[in-house]
């Protein structure tokens, strides 16, 4: 068997930005074969990040964003499964990405199970009788209101929102790109956007 040294292991890591056990075992299972590693690692990417969904994510870290003149402020708890995890650079740089987010395209939840029903039908309705003002024909009025509720998903959930940075990406897209390098679990918990002198 070959042995594996931390400084493959590293190179490993840094070609991927896969957590450093992840990195041992592929190259376990590749006998120190880089390359190959590598087509073990991206083969199990996704699909892995994805399988760690039901993981449980009780560490991670509070983050702090100020936009410049010091007008908007965002407080955001983002976790992970472990403390290791939570103090990386990579795990800190997707806190600030996403309380960044929050600044800039001022969410209202997390996610679309966060919205309560009676707003999600009170939204349908204005956009149902948008559609009737239209003069549109009354059978397609429903499938117009659901139309402008998939729109109206994608402004107020955070994890629908198109990423700042790369437009083609949602920013759910962007957590599941970081679970994958890290190996681990990701969830927003919450967050809250201060603006000065902006009543609640």
């Amino acid at each position: 068997m070959v042995e594996i040294s931390s400084s493959l292991v590293k190179e490993l890591r840094d070609k991927t930005g896969v957590g450093m056990m992840d990195c041992k075992n592929a190259l376990v299972e590749t006998n120190g074969d880089i390359q190959k590693a590598i087509d073990v690692l991206r083969s199990k990417g996704r699909a892995r990040a994805e399988s760690r969904i039901g993981k449980s994510a009780k560490e991670g870290i509070i983050e702090a964003y100020i936009h410049p003149g010091s007008k908007l402020g965002v407080l955001l708890e983002i976790n992970c499964e472990t403390d290791f995890v939570a103090k990386t650079a990579e795990f800190k740089t997707l806190a600030r990405e996403l309380a960044m987010q929050v600044a800039a395209s001022n969410p209202l939840v997390i996610e679309r199970e966060n919205i309560p029903k009676e707003t999600i039908e009170h939204e349908l309705e204005i956009y149902r009788n948008q559609a009737r003002n239209e003069k549109k024909p009354e059978n397609i009025v429903d499938k117009i209101a659901i139309g402008k509720l998939e729109k109206y998903y994608k402004e107020v959930c955070l994890l629908e929102q198109e990423y700042i940075k790369d437009p083609n990406m949602m920013v759910k897209d962007l957590i599941l790109d970081y679970k994958a390098k890290l190996g681990e679990n990701i969830q927003v918990s919450r967050f809250v956007r201060f603006r000065l002198g902006e009543e609640k």
